[in-house]
């Protein structure tokens, strides 16, 4: 019999697929905005908050 193994195993739970998916999403539209002039972004930058 053979042992399964968590690294053989491609299981992923649909949320947190979907989760990613949206995210990327979101970070290709502001992508987009931005270089149409349009500022959608997030307002923390790499910690610090931005006005």
């Amino acid at each position: 019999m053979d042992v399964l193994r968590g690294d053989d195993n491609a299981l992923v739970r649909p949320y947190l697929v979907a989760d990613e998916l949206r995210l990327r999403r979101q970070r290709r539209r502001a992508l987009w905005l931005a270089v149409h002039g349009l500022d959608v972004g997030s307002r923390v930058i790499h910690g610090m908050k931005v006005a």
